[in-house]
């Protein structure tokens, strides 16, 4: 273990929110990134781990032996009911905790909060069914028990939480919120407020999501047909926004821009109090200094305010009376292109900013997919990394920029050079939740 910094013992509260390990299970690019080393190099560089076999979906393909290479000495009788949502999560946090030089075995995780984040439900859905199509009378009891298990660990959102506190034995907080791309975010907000109240010393916050490539492909089908069906009637081209596609590569911020592309995986923040850090010695990639939420308060569950006047409203909450936006020069995006949601920060910049010179924003989500309660983690632990590197990462399979944006989605393939000390973090809900997040670098004010 490295000695204290000193400098730490003149800069901050004992009671910020420090993020001191990143861990990962995301599409790679000749398997699965794990490590913050393996994620940067692929976004710093706008890679994308989407095309395998001319489908485009982001799939971690984590074998059975990279996870008992990772998670190993689980109860067999367990491990085998895991679903990928279960293996994903587990394995983030294994390598988050590396990261942090965090000793699950020793027990170093014992009384910490373990906080997940899901936004769908793919993953649930064969143990439900299995449970649905037997037959009580004639199950044997084995069998019977078989179900049993895997719908205890598999049959609610609540899945990863339960293997990753078997897995930790924390005595702490232990829950799952769902809120669509932003529930790692809101998990990241909770983390920093217990320890900001003297509640937590240490969080693993993971966002963790997997999607039926099946379930994908019809709503493919049925949305391409509502789309035909509504400009057949009249309707204006575009309307309806981009529809998931596994035929063509996604875009976000380009004018190409055509679909939408998903991805599975997990990504984990280790979160604790900067005195904890600083007494053993932590690496530090940054803070958490402030989150808040809000909603368009439309009637539509599936609707937005194009103008994006609430995402805004979330950033000044979080912003408040002690920073300034001029103080943020980067927001990171989970943005995938849509027109509509590019519709919605194009607004909020405009609010936000007016006049004051282009902001840069960029969105990874073309690196590993569209993938659900992962992006707020992944944005998190992305944005301290070019923090500390002083770079910012391109927009990935942005080549040529949608006209009118009032902001820089930095095109290319390579990184664009800032010296900051505070960003913002977008994320947000169909229909739901708008979400944003301060981050600064380790000595942030």
């Amino acid at each position: 273990m490295s000695p204290p910094n000193p400098s730490l013992e003149v800069r901050g509260s004992p009671r910020d929110a420090v993020v001191t390990g990143l861990g990962f299970c995301l599409p790679g690019d000749d398997g699965p990134a794990f490590t913050a080393g393996q994620v940067w190099n692929i976004a710093s560089r706008g890679g994308c781990c989407l095309g395998r076999n001319g489908t485009y979906y982001g799939s971690v393909d984590l074998s059975d032996g990279m996870f008992a290479e990772r998670v190993p000495d689980i109860p067999e009788f367990f491990s085998r009911h895991f679903t990928d949502a279960h293996r994903f999560g587990l394995v983030s946090l294994v390598e988050a905790c590396a990261d942090a030089e965090l000793d699950i075995i020793a027990d170093d995780l014992g009384e910490a909060a373990l906080l997940v984040g899901r936004g769908g439900v793919d993953s649930n859905v064969e143990s439900y069914l299995a449970a649905l199509r037997a037959d009580p009378a004639h199950t044997a009891p084995l069998e019977a028990l078989e179900l049993f298990i895997a719908g205890g660990q598999a049959g609610t959102a609540s899945d990863v939480a339960v293997v990753q506190g078997a897995l930790t034995r924390t005595t702490g907080p232990c829950f799952t919120v769902a809120c669509g791309c932003a529930s790692g975010s809101v998990q990241l907000g909770h983390a920093q407020r217990m320890i900001a109240a003297g509640e937590i010393e240490l969080a693993a916050v993971t966002g963790v999501d997997v999607f039926n490539r099946d379930v994908i492909r019809t709503a493919e089908r049925l949305l391409g047909g509502a789309r035909r069906a509504y400009e057949a009637l009249g309707g204006e081209p575009g309307t309806l926004g981009l529809t998931p596609s596994s035929d063509a590569v996604m875009r976000p911020y380009d004018r190409r821009a055509e679909c939408i592309n998903y991805g599975e995986g997990a990504a984990t923040v280790i979160v604790e109090s900067r005195e904890r850090a600083h007494r053993r010695g932590a690496h530090i990639y940054g803070q958490v200094l402030a989150t808040a939420l809000t909603r368009d308060g439309l009637a539509n569950p599936l609707g937005a305010d194009d103008t994006g006047a609430q995402l805004a409203d979330a950033a000044r909450r979080c912003l408040g009376e002690r920073w300034q936006i001029e103080q943020v020069p980067y927001i990171h995006s989970c943005g995938h292109g849509d027109s509509a949601v590019a519709g919605v920060e194009a607004g909020a910049v405009r609010t936000l900013y007016g006049a004051a010179g282009p902001v840069l924003i960029t969105s990874q989500d073309a690196c590993f997919g569209h993938h659900g309660a992962p992006a707020g983690c992944l944005g998190a632990g992305l944005t301290l990394m070019m923090m500390e590197q002083g770079a910012v990462c391109p927009t990935a399979n942005c080549e040529q920029p949608m006209d009118g944006l009032p902001f820089d989605p930095v095109p290319g393939t390579r990184t664009r050079p800032l010296d900051f000390d505070h960003a913002l973090c977008f994320s947000y809900q169909t229909g739901g939740v708008k979400h944003a997040m301060l981050l600064g670098s380790p000595e942030a004010t």
